[in-house]
């Protein structure tokens, strides 16, 4: 049944019959194509003005700027999460292009693997959302009403699996300036139709939807009126809403929907507000809606649930046209082309768009409105310009024809050798581009593929390529700037803390700092400040070109490359975790140590951070406890080495610069000196834990023996935890060794003589180098025995055969690179001192482990006291012989040697007698 009173009545009527026709018989295109039309007469026949858009769309933006003038509305409903409002007044002191943000990192009804929550809202000047904001906020009298639901029901509404937004492509550094949040897309508009997307493409002859839009959508509609525009873009949502093949989505935009309809609602209800003089700004696809809550009439009622208790915080971060590109979808380059076409269009159409006064960036434009203009019935637009041809301008052929020069001037500067010839090449290649296309002009979509047919050849000189070019000319990727008065408190206090640099950090430039902390002291501060955020931001934010911060050295000049400009969002979000980069800091080392997954070696690197970076004795006793606690709760000696490592050096620190150690650090060491006795039986035999692992827990014990032997500590736990391991692997074995050896068990001659037994063994042979990766192992826990490495690698080197070694030496090299890194300068400095210095010396050198001849004695032992001595208690002789691992034998001593020696000795026997008195 055809509504008689409706405006669209004819068009239906033709859309029916061209159904029926294609068809041959009444199907279900025909109840889409009538229903394109219900939808469309649905919404202009709404009481409250409907105002549909597309994200970042020039043709929405120029239409709101022509409708806000005409109607001049006193309150504009905007499709912009509700909580996000006080943030509106503070886009005055930002450059555009900027994104609204709510942040929460301390969860309170959602997963904790979510953390953290980010939801952004980018806005640009080219955008209908802008030109609406900058209207109310600066027009008195008007009151602007966010209506879409909260960031917190943002994630309420979404699966219970954890939410990711679109990762950001990496060919640009803006890209990523959105992070990982989830967008709200103001206005979006975009088939969820694959089938029909495809179509679209096909047969529109482009490449991507951003083309697409801009040929048959955005062009024909910049200079259209206003019924016009409302009517088309009802018509192109209600087209992709209702070929939708997303239920989810569908029913989400759905609740949405309801949403807004209820919070419109009740702001009427609430202000008596004249619904003729409000405006309904929201994107075309919820133009279109079919809820039973559309409508001021209606009296559906929805259940809006309320917030979770999560703390949310609020802000502004910098934004650029890769970014949005990148979060939403976008073609590359898109919405440059679109901010160029908004400028084009505003100059074109002598219109003066809306801005908020002060607002950096931006032209002063004066804000006159005229009288506003009563609204008129709404007529049948759409069968006119659904059957109306596209224009041509009178102005593209100029500007083609600039841009062809441009392009090629461009190109030259990087290193193109592009010429005059090149320009007319682009010039008529666009226009042929577009003829084959079926289009009435060259787009700049065109014009882009025929710089590149025209201009890229097979190598690009330099970092951009010829489409990146043609983004820079037609606008580039510009980037947006949080002024000073929005940024968070932390932020302020970064910049003005770093005042004395004389440095303008807002710049997107790198700039060098440079400090002679010992000429100027008063830097001193900076410097701090400097190295806190090197920990808290990103590695190209603030990166140090000369100097260091290691425990008890502090640098006397320092070198710094600054990028704070680029990395605003980074510092801005650090707002939202605290007040000062102090508390910051404080907080994250906090939570590191009490994440449950944190472990002892997390846990001290926190403590070294502390003495670092804030110098609190307090807190850093805190995390010292906290050490403690984690290493007598582990179970497994994983973060073994890394746990030496950094108690060692941090026991270093406090003797060189305390007159005591910490309370913590004495209760880590013997907590740390039981537990590594109590698992070490264990993990020799156990096959998941590594040799390093053990050899890092064997160099504990020893390293800290005499510290905890002086604390209380018992040595009999040591020796029984040695006596109980068995391993098998040939590693482990060389590292027990290795033990009892240090522990006085295993004499270095019996050591010598395993390892020699080892190598005649054809049956070990194969295996050999794995008891040398346990020796250098050993090195950890006995530093003395370098020497013994050093002497079994050269052996084996010596006596394993090719087949044997050469597989081997590979494992060999990789194995010390990784896991014995910091050993390897003392067996390399033992070598330097066992192996001769020169070429030549080395033929007559002969190795001092290798047997050598026993000596032919040339004549007897001289006799005297001394001789007699030696002679009479042999048994000392023979212990430090059998301890350096000499064979020696006793010779009766002669009177005939040492003739001079006697002849003294007889005539001065005071001494002789006094040594004998001595030891008798």
């Amino acid at each position: 049944m055809i509504d008689q009173t409706s405006p669209f009545g004819s068009l239906r009527e033709q859309l029916l019959d061209a159904a029926a026709k294609f068809a041959g018989g009444p199907v279900a295109v025909s109840e889409v194509l009538s229903g394109l039309v219900d939808d469309v007469d649905r919404a202009l026949r709404e009481e409250l003005e409907i105002f549909p858009v597309c994200h970042h769309s020039p043709a929405s933006a120029l239409a709101m700027v022509r409708r806000l003038r005409e109607k001049q509305p006193k309150v504009i409903y905007l499709e912009l999460c509700e909580d996000l409002q006080p943030l509106l007044t503070e886009l005055r002191n930002c450059k555009l292009p900027v994104a609204v943000q709510a942040f929460a990192t301390e969860l309170d009804g959602f997963p904790k693997k979510w953390a953290p929550l980010s939801v952004v809202a980018p806005i640009t000047e080219a955008s209908a959302e802008y030109q609406a904001i900058s209207y109310a906020l600066e027009t008195p009298g008007v009151e602007l009403v966010l209506v879409d639901r909260s960031a917190d029901h943002v994630y309420q509404w979404m699966p219970d699996e954890e939410p990711s937004g679109d990762k950001p492509k990496e060919p640009e550094e803006e890209a990523g300036l959105h992070g990982d949040a989830v967008g709200v897309e103001i206005g979006d508009l975009r088939p969820r139709f694959a089938e029909l997307e495809e179509h679209l493409l096909h047969h529109g002859k482009v490449r991507h939807w951003s083309e697409w839009w801009d040929q048959y959508v955005e062009q024909p509609l910049s200079g259209a009126d206003h019924d016009t525009y409302r009517q088309v873009m009802v018509l192109i949502g209600s087209l992709f809403r209702r070929l939708n093949r997303d239920p989810e989505r569908l029913a989400l935009d759905e609740d949405r929907e309801r949403y807004m309809w209820t919070r419109m609602r009740e702001h009427l209800s609430a202000t008596g507000a004249d619904p003729a003089d409000c405006l309904y700004v929201c994107g075309a696809f919820h133009a279109a809606s079919r809820v039973e809550q559309f409508g001021l009439k209606s009296t559906a009622a929805f259940e809006i649930t309320p917030r979770t208790a999560t703390k949310w915080l609020y802000g502004l971060i910098p934004s650029s046209h890769s970014a949005i590109e990148a979060q939403f979808g976008l073609a590359s380059g898109s919405v440059s082309i679109a901010a160029a076409t908004w400028a084009k269009a505003l100059t074109r159409d002598g219109l003066t768009p809306f801005q908020l006064a002060g607002q950096k960036g931006a032209r002063k434009r004066a804000a006159k409105l005229p009288a506003p203009v009563p609204r008129a019935e709404a007529a049948d637009k759409l069968t006119g310009f659904l059957s109306a041809p596209p224009t041509l301008d009178g102005l593209d052929e100029a500007e083609l024809l600039g841009w062809s020069v441009d392009i090629v001037r461009l190109a030259r500067r990087n290193g193109y050798l592009a010429s005059t010839a090149d320009a007319i090449a682009v010039f008529e290649t666009s226009i042929l581009l577009a003829g084959m296309r079926n289009r009435a002009r060259p787009t700049p979509y065109d014009f882009q593929d025929a710089a590149v047919t025209c201009i890229e050849k097979d190598v690009v000189p330099g970092r951009r390529d010829v489409r990146r070019l043609c983004e820079i000319l037609l606008g580039g990727d510009r980037v947006g700037e949080v002024g000073y008065d929005a940024l968070p408190p932390l932020a302020r206090d970064v910049h003005d803390r770093l005042a004395p640099l004389g440095l303008d950090l807002e710049k997107r430039t790198i700039q060098r700092a440079l400090l002679d902390l010992n000429a100027n002291p008063e830097l001193v501060p900076c410097s701090d400040l400097l190295w806190k955020l090197r920990y808290l931001l990103p590695s190209d934010a603030v990166r140090p070109i000369m100097g260091e911060r290691r425990l008890g050295e502090r640098s006397i000049q320092e070198s710094w490359d600054l990028a704070l400009g680029r990395n605003q969002r980074a510092i801005i979000e650090l707002g939202y975790e605290g007040v000062t980069i102090e508390q910051v800091l404080e907080m994250r080392l906090r939570r590191s140590v009490w994440d449950p997954r944190a472990t002892a070696a997390v846990a001290l690197a926190a403590v070294e951070d502390s003495v670092l970076y804030l110098g609190s004795r307090r807190f850093t006793d805190e995390l010292g406890a906290r050490a403690v606690e984690l290493l007598a709760a582990e179970r497994t000696v994983d973060d073994a080495p890394e746990v030496l490592r950094r108690i060692r050096r941090l026991l270093a620190y406090y003797r060189a610069h305390e007159p005591e150690l910490p309370a913590w650090c004495e209760a880590f060491v013997t907590g740390g000196y039981a537990h590594y006795c109590t698992l070490l039986p264990t993990a020799f035999v156990d096959d998941d834990t590594g040799v390093r692992q053990v050899g890092a827990m064997l160099g504990f014990l020893f390293t800290m023996e005499s510290l905890a032997l002086a604390l209380g500590c018992d040595r009999a736990q040591l020796e029984l935890a040695v006596q109980q391991s068995h391993p098998e692997a040939p590693a482990k074995v060389a590292l027990l060794w290795a033990a009892r050896h240090q522990l006085g068990l295993l004499p270095l001659a019996d050591l010598r003589a395993r390892c020699d037994e080892l190598l005649a063994n054809p049956l070990v042979i194969p295996s050999f180098p794995h008891y040398i990766t346990g020796f250098v192992q050993a090195v950890e826990l006995a530093p003395g025995l370098s020497g013994f490495v050093v002497e079994v690698i050269s052996k084996a080197f010596g006596r394993l055969p090719d087949r044997v070694l050469l597989p081997w030496l590979p494992k060999l090299i990789t194995t010390l690179r990784d896991q014995a890194g910091e050993l390897m300068p003392a067996l390399v400095r033992e070598a330097g001192r066992t192996f001769p210095g020169s070429l030549a010396a080395l033929d007559a050198w002969a190795p001092p482990w290798s047997a050598r001849p026993k000596p032919v004695p040339t004549r007897p032992v001289a006799a005297g006291p001394v001789t007699e001595l030696l002679a009479g208690h042999p048994s000392a002789c023979d212990a430090v012989a059998e301890l350096l691992g000499c064979a020696g034998e006793w010779r009766a001593p002669g009177g005939a040697g040492n003739r001079e020696v006697s002849a003294l000795l007889a005539g001065h026997p005071e001494p002789t007698l006094a040594v004998a008195a001595l030891l008798g």
